[in-house]
């Protein structure tokens, strides 16, 4: 692995360009002295300051752009950024990062020293620092934040837990997504990454819903398709009987999706699902509403 894992060079003149469309001109004039500056104090205070120099609205971006910067970067984006999130993205982009250490040392100070949106901006950059294997220690200890916001950064459209997350942080990521309650739907490698320690903790954890009479996340059941025993055919049959409409639909997407000829052999009672799914009009995007 290099320093960087895209083009780092690009992407540092598109983010810088996008950053000096959505400031006035004297903002730009400040940030663009900080880039300049050699100390770390003056990092650090410019990452401080940067909503009162920018202002939290939401950053413009054209659609053409936006484009052109996830597919530098697949999987990630700025979709619902602020212009102080992307200010502090376009600051540590221009960190220098010939003297590893001393980048490293930065960087980890930020985040020593962070308050929550600043957290939020270090997390959600984490795809785009230099030396990208050396942040995966930082990352699951973000995972075991009790800050939504740090949480979603960490989750949501960020490419690094998928490429760079052993497989025991992977699971402790899913999982915190689980019981936090976090949108499934938007977290990069979600499927791909499925394995079986995970499929068999979230069945005991779907269990231990039921004994306790409450609600069951349906995108849990599609982290199972791959590993289906008998067991959790009749888990499945269970969620089919006892379930809502969302639930149905889970169960339905996750036999359909499995090898296994006893899971899709229930799908025999629910041919308007089967249907569904294979006109591709279901699908784990298009759940019903929850009840």
């Amino acid at each position: 692995m290099g320093i960087f894992d895209y083009d780092a060079e690009r992407f540092r003149m598109l983010i810088t360009e996008l950053t000096r469309s959505n400031v006035n001109e004297e903002t730009w004039q400040w940030l663009s002295e900080k880039f300049l500056a050699p100390e770390t104090s003056a990092v650090n205070s410019a990452f401080a300051m940067m909503p009162r120099k920018t202002g939290k609205m939401l950053l413009t971006i054209s659609t053409e752009l936006r484009g052109e910067i996830e597919k530098l970067k697949p999987g990630f984006t700025l979709e619902g950024w602020t212009i102080d999130r992307l200010g502090r993205l376009c600051l540590l982009l221009q960190l220098d990062f010939s003297d590893k250490g001393k980048y490293i040392k930065t960087i980890e100070n930020l985040f020593l020293a962070a308050e929550v949106h600043e957290l939020v901006a270090l997390y959600s950059s984490l795809p785009l620092f230099a030396w990208p294997e050396l942040w995966k220690l930082r990352c699951a200890e973000g995972i075991r934040s009790n800050i939504g916001l740090v949480l979603e950064a960490i989750m949501y459209k960020n490419p690094y837990p998928f490429n760079y997350l052993d497989e025991k942080a992977w699971n402790q990521l899913i999982l915190k997504a689980f019981f936090t309650d976090k949108d499934i739907n938007r977290i990069p490698g979600i499927d791909e990454r499925a394995n079986a320690e995970l499929a068999a903790t979230l069945v005991d954890y779907a269990h231990e819903r039921w004994a306790a009479f409450r609600k069951i996340n349906p995108h849990l059941w599609r982290l199972t398709s791959k590993f289906i025993d008998d067991n959790l055919v009749t888990d499945l049959k269970r969620v089919f009987e006892e379930g809502s409409l969302r639930d149905r639909q889970a169960a339905a997407l996750t036999a359909y999706q499995s090898d296994s000829d006893s899971a899709k052999k229930l799908l025999d009672a629910y041919p308007e699902l089967l249907k569904a799914m294979e006109n591709k009009e279901l699908n784990w995007s298009s759940l019903a509403p929850e009840e």
